[in-house]
């Protein structure tokens, strides 16, 4: 169904580009000749954070949609490794193509800082999409839940599951990754505020099981045989949650698990193992709609990307610009959803 650019087979081979909707080369010519936003259609662009990850796989689902539905011209690009420099070769290629607009889900902000500084000063709107470039690299973040809820909410929700009394591990991605900092710190801090609720649970340090299966093995191998007390496992991604799960199933092991999951990929470990109770995400797919809708309100001139400002982001309705805590500016998704026996068999067709 879509073709690729054919410039775009000068890449490199380590770069993989997931989907590419082409335009007509005049107008490239004609991006930047002084035409009122409107004249041509508008191209966009989505870089993932890695091309085979099935919740990046959604939210490129949903970018497309989203640009199908505005008429906007869209190409989306995912490394074949968690690779910040990767990604700013991609950068690069789209500054050269002279892309209207740049979406990202950074793997290190700070090594995309200074490409995404120079995609800005060239004309192009620069946001990101579930973890955060730097706040003076990118116009809008787009932030996919509240993180303060989501790191409480995870660790309310796994001492719920123990009763108040044990054992927690933690395994998170990168030491790079924004937005799992953020949940991790919040982890953290829920604990720290209720010391008397909290008084029974030991929390234990971070492992880190870098979005990658073989590695977030390791990790959960590391916890059982180091920490033969513990009761449940925190995991704030989606690929080490599927991992932890089959390797508790595959231990025989009673220690249970819950964090971000995908509803598809995660209803056996509610229905049939009974290793995670429950667990939560939001809607991937929404969250590269949004993406794109907030990316050609930018564009548009319906908004400015200014505090205050509020834009209707096509099925899902108005949404307004926020502080985000890092000092930058932010649009919300919305709440964490929860899914647990009751709507997973639901749930688990729709991602």
């Amino acid at each position: 169904m879509f073709k690729r650019f054919t410039y775009l087979l000068l890449l490199l081979g380590a770069l993989l580009v997931s989907c590419a909707k082409p335009v007509d080369q005049a107008e490239y010519n004609n991006i930047n000749d002084g035409s009122e936003p409107g004249d041509e259609k508008p191209l966009y662009a989505l870089i993932t954070k890695e091309e085979s990850n099935a919740y990046m796989q959604k939210m490129e689902e949903g970018f497309r949609q989203a640009c199908e539905e505005i008429g906007a011209d869209y190409i989306c690009y995912g490394p074949s490794g968690y690779s910040a420099e990767a990604q700013v070769e991609f950068i690069e290629s789209l500054i050269d193509q002279g892309v209207d607009a740049i979406a990202i889900a950074v793997n290190d902000a700070d090594v995309l800082d200074a490409p995404l500084k120079d995609a800005m000063d060239k004309g192009i709107l620069v946001i990101s999409l579930d973890s955060a470039a730097n706040a003076g690299s990118r116009a809008l973040h787009i932030q996919q839940a509240d993180p303060e809820r989501v790191g409480r909410v995870l660790m309310q929700a796994a001492a719920s599951m123990i009763e108040y009394d044990g054992t927690v591990g933690v395994i998170t991605t990168t030491g790079y990754a924004t937005n799992q900092n953020l949940w991790v710190e919040w982890i953290k801090q829920e604990a720290a505020d209720y010391p008397e609720k909290y008084k029974n649970i030991i929390l234990l340090p971070e492992v880190y099981g870098n979005d990658d299966e073989t590695e977030t093995i390791r990790q959960t191998l590391y916890l059982l045989e180091e920490y033969p007390e513990l009761d449940i496992i925190i995991t704030p991604s989606v690929v080490s949650m599927v991992a932890v799960g089959n390797t508790l199933r595959e231990q025989g092991s009673e220690v249970l698990f819950t964090g971000l999951g995908l509803p598809s990929e995660m209803a056996d470990f509610i229905k049939i193992d009974k290793s995670c109770p429950w667990f939560y995400l939001w809607n991937p797919i929404e969250l590269g709609y949004i993406a794109a809708q907030t990316a050609n309100a930018l564009f548009m001139g319906d908004i400015n990307g200014d505090i205050g400002d509020v834009f209707t982001a096509g099925s899902l309705g108005q949404r307004m610009v926020t502080h985000s805590v890092d000092g930058g500016k932010e649009v919300l998704l919305g709440e964490p959803l929860k899914f647990d026996e009751e709507n997973i068999t639901l749930w688990k067709t729709v991602y």
